[in-house]
């Protein structure tokens, strides 16, 4: 199959043309219009001389020949339209993170070579604080989420769309184009993730029939959009992949994306209203952090949600308990594990429900799937001992912009077939079950966050009384884990907590601050200098440490 997103996009329009699309608050936008809407941003785009600049072809795999939209907006029917949009321009749009301090963003946004930003009025202060500082930034496009004054030379968005022709775009769009996803390094560095449209389709943005079969045809995808009509709300960010694959699967099916009311925060008694008046079929959630509220909410109200078909999960664990507690609740519901990550699409998926029971953390091995054996040279037999690297073949990324040393590393080939190795670690059992250990790499998943260790001791180490930080992550009900610095203090020296942490929000977001400390007279380290986190584990988590 070779399909680009754009292609499949126009397609689904012309079968289904007066459907819902997106509703967003007292927002409705049937198919023909978001179509109308995006074609018009295209078309303002390529008007701008944004677009292609060399056929992937000509290109290595690390390498990008398109012109980069930064996405700066929380969620709202213009974050998908920027994105419709710009891959109808042969831009590439990439996602850039709210939640950043200004350090962050410029580093992103000059990682990705950026040269048009799309933000909401709302985060303009930054927009200003750094576009000086990214020399490839030419157009800024304002989305008036608040009122305000455009920032000078920004283009408010409403009115470069209605300035823009609302015709099909007179331009030939390839299945190789690029959809960028950033996602943050072993380092914490943010990498950008290229794959080619046809790839990306595939592996995570509904080209496949529940059967696992792929859709080879536009007539497929007409087929398939013409018949059963579902509503996803997806939860998330749109700025993380979870939220807004399940936005594309919906529209590559001919669905309808239900967007919540509050965007800077999971509103749970909302969400619930919602799905109750839209009549809501698949709802997506990041684990514990958002399902505990939902069951909060599902009961205060004492609402049943009859429409409610699905729960997905990604991004975090959701324990067994709450998964039990939430079936007690809505008897109707399959909640459904999906695992996988930014570098290799959906990988797999574990469904619980009322007849087979609530579990987490095993899935089953499926098509293109394997375990690596450490030094990523062989393929492991069900059964094998000790853990290995799980892995993905296939329609994978092509690498990450601008680095090939990771890229090469990352995308091995191994006995003559290429495979994703993102850093997850798995047994894979006799019967082809497979046990999921977690990343390898030191990173703290808190909140469906992944928060990166030596990103956040390098923050607390920039306070002039802190000699030495090491972070390790603690369970948490609230947030799955949470992170904990643990600090060693220069001679004759002492700081606050609350000193720390304005330290720390200097230099990153504020979900990656530390929620909790430990104060100790000496670090221990391995010889050759480096963190012993087993250790820092150790010390955060009461029970061990008292054990």
């Amino acid at each position: 199959m070779h399909f680009n997103l754009a292609t499949v996009n126009e397609a689904i329009a012309d079968a289904v043309p007066d459907r819902e699309a997106i509703v967003f608050r007292d927002r409705r936008f049937t198919y023909r219009q978001f179509t109308e809407r995006t074609r018009r941003l295209a078309n303002f785009l390529a008007a701008q001389g944004l677009g292609l600049r060399a056929e992937r072809a000509d290109l290595k795999d690390w390498e990008s020949g398109q012109d980069h939209l930064g996405i700066y907006l929380y969620n709202g029917n213009e974050y998908l339209e920027a994105m419709v949009g710009a891959y109808k321009a042969r831009v590439a749009p990439f996602n850039v993170n709210y939640r950043y301090v200004d350090e962050e963003l410029i580093y992103l946004l000059n990682d990705a070579k950026t040269k048009a930003l799309v933000f909401h009025s709302s985060l303009a202060d930054h927009v200003a604080a750094v576009r000086e500082q990214v020399p490839s930034l030419e157009l800024l496009l304002q989305v008036n989420d608040e009122p305000r004054e455009l920032l000078d030379g920004a283009i408010e968005f409403e009115s470069a769309l209605a300035g823009a022709s609302p015709a099909k775009p007179d331009i030939e769009w390839h299945a190789d184009d690029l959809y960028i996803i950033y996602t943050g390094g072993t380092t914490g560095m943010p990498k950008g993730v290229l794959w080619k449209h046809s790839d990306i389709l595939i592996a995570s943005l509904g080209a496949r029939r529940t059967n696992g079969q792929v859709i080879d045809s536009i007539a497929g995808y007409i087929d398939r959009a013409t018949g059963s009509h579902r509503k996803t709300l997806p939860a998330p960010p749109f700025m993380h992949g979870a939220g807004h694959w399940a936005a594309f699967q919906a529209f590559n099916t001919g669905s309808t994306v239900v967007i919540q009311d509050e965007v800077k925060r999971f509103d749970a008694p909302s969400v619930v209203d919602i799905i109750e008046r839209e009549g809501v079929n698949n709802l997506l959630l990041v684990g514990d952090a958002f399902a505990r509220p939902l069951l909060d909410a599902l009961r205060s109200k004492g609402s049943k949600c009859p429409t409610l078909r699905n729960v997905i999960t990604g991004g975090a664990i959701m324990t067994a308990n709450i998964k039990r507690e939430l079936i007690d609740t809505l008897p109707r519901i399959n909640i459904i594990d999906s695992a996988g990550s930014s570098e290799t699409g959906g990988q797999a998926s574990h469904t619980s429900n009322a007849k087979s029971g609530a579990a987490t953390g095993r899935f089953t091995l499926s098509a293109h799937n394997a375990v690596l054996n450490d030094d990523l040279t062989a393929v492991l037999e069900p059964g094998h001992e000790g853990l290995g690297w799980w892995a993905r073949a296939g329609n994978i990324p092509l690498g990450y912009l601008g680095d090939e040393d990771k890229t090469r590393k990352t995308f091995p080939v191994v006995d003559g077939v290429r495979y994703s190795v993102p850093g997850d670690k798995v047994r894979l059992l006799p019967d082809l079950t497979l046990e999921l250990h977690g990343r390898e790499s030191v990173t703290i998943n808190s909140g469906g966050e992944k928060i990166f260790a030596e990103e956040v001791e390098q923050a607390i180490k920039h306070h002039p009384d802190v000699y030495d930080a090491v972070v390790a992550g603690r369970p948490s009900e609230r947030w799955g884990n949470e992170v904990v610095a643990i600090v060693q203090f220069k001679s004759g020296k002492r700081a606050t907590e609350e000193s720390l942490l304005d330290e720390c929000a200097k230099h990153i977001a504020r979900y990656k601050l530390p929620k909790g400390f430990v104060f100790i007279d000496e670090i221990l380290r391995s010889p050759n200098g480096k963190a012993d986190y087993r250790w820092a584990r150790d010390q955060v988590t009461p029970m061990e440490r008292t054990a």
